[in-house]
């Protein structure tokens, strides 16, 4: 397995967990008015669905990669496009308004744990990343697609939930960040050359 790509993906990563977005916001705001608890709670459940989509995409994906160069192409355009349609989605997004005020009682770990888990693995949205982004890391030497995939998903995984506890352990200061006008600016063109580069990058990529 290529050393270089996994720390390729892991830099991608890092710079997705870090940039605003509908999950961490989610965490972010949880934590401003529950407790940091009620964010790792959370964070734990969305990085426990990440193992059934990187599952689902890597036995599934890896097959195709491998046996049909045709479908190898549509998954690789079809990737690239979604990626286009992110990174046009991040260009148009607008700065979220996130209130600091008194917090409310936190729930159960199980309980949020729960909602995080749910709200990852009924978001098809997830699957359709990894289908876009994975195959690019895998180098054609070594260890099995499949194998690399699953790896790549646990990269994910780690550097996600430990950007994410970040977000609820310093929530207090991360809300006050993010009222800057200059922070969304920032984060959102960090995503759209990002998403660009991957897209461009998938639709060079060659089986």
């Amino acid at each position: 397995m290529d050393i270089s790509l996994i720390l390729q993906f892991a830099f991608a990563t890092l710079l997705l967990a870090a940039s605003p977005g509908p999950d961490n916001i989610y965490i972010l705001t949880e934590s401003v008015s529950k407790g940091w608890r009620q964010g790792v709670g959370i964070t734990a459940g969305l990085m426990s669905g990440v193992i059934i989509h990187t599952t689902f995409v890597a036995t599934g994906v890896s097959l195709i990669v491998l046996n049909s160069e045709i479908a190898f192409s549509i998954i690789k355009y079809l990737g690239s496009g979604y990626l286009l349609y992110l990174a046009y989605g991040a260009y148009k997004e607008q700065p979220m308004e996130v209130v600091v005020g008194k917090q409310a009682e936190a729930e159960a770990f199980v309980t949020v744990f729960k909602r995080g888990f749910i709200m990852n693995v009924l978001n098809p949205k997830v699957s359709i990343f990894f289908i876009a982004l994975l195959p690019q890391f895998v180098s054609d030497d070594g260890l099995s697609p499949m194998i690399q995939m699953m790896v790549l998903g646990f990269v994910f995984m780690l550097i996600s939930f430990v950007i994410f506890s970040g977000i609820a352990l310093i929530s207090g200061q991360a809300a006050t960040m993010v009222q800057h006008k200059s922070f969304w600016t920032t984060t959102k063109w960090i995503k759209v050359v990002l998403l660009s580069s991957v897209a461009i990058l998938l639709a060079l990529l060659e089986q």
